[in-house]
């Protein structure tokens, strides 16, 4: 699949066979990942593959957060049954010291996400599925996989065989309402 397919095509997917991740698929998806650009190439992301189906049932229930969820009118977290479900979880991770931060803006999350773009589509690529889920317990879930207090939970994506066709995407905003050539517009 080309480039540009892969981004045409790429869907988010919640929905998982129970079909296992093959170790080498896994590899390339994590190649992939460790191939992205950073800031001063720092690399400051680490990554963590959960397949323990117990694990994967904990970090679902740590994906909802009411504060966040309730709000909305939401009693669950969309990607929750994805995370118990999916044959892989990977969390991501950034360590801020590792990242650079100018005018008050920490560039660990653009590392972290320029990463994860590269995972995502990576697993389309090779035919696996995945979504970004951003909202979650990230002191109880940290906790949970043991990582340093100093170590930010940037997103979880389960991984695995879509258990649906994939759908057409969502509507896009026409480029006029979003590029602005040589001068901001509106």
């Amino acid at each position: 699949m080309d480039t540009l397919e892969a981004i045409r095509t790429r869907r988010s997917v919640r929905k998982f066979s129970d079909r296992p991740v093959e170790p080498e698929k896994l590899q390339t998806v994590l190649e992939a990942v460790q191939m992205a650009p950073s800031w001063a190439n720092m690399q400051c992301w680490r990554f963590i593959v959960v397949d323990d189906p117990e694990m994967k049932a904990k970090i679902s229930e740590l994906s909802y957060v009411e504060a966040y969820f309730a709000p909305k009118g939401y009693k669950s977290n969309p990607s929750r049954k994805a995370l118990a479900e999916a044959p892989v979880v990977i969390v991501a991770c950034g360590v801020p010291t590792e990242s650079g931060d100018l005018r008050g803006q920490q560039y660990y999350l653009a590392d972290v996400g320029i990463a994860t773009e590269n995972l995502m589509l990576a697993a389309h690529a090779v035919g696996l599925g995945t979504v970004f889920v951003g909202v979650f317990d990230e002191g109880n879930l940290g906790y949970l996989l043991n990582i340093p207090p100093e170590v930010r939970i940037v997103g979880l994506f389960p991984l695995g065989y879509s258990q649906e066709e994939p759908k057409s995407g969502p509507p896009r905003k026409p480029l006029d309402e979003i590029v602005n050539y040589g001068k901001w517009k509106g």
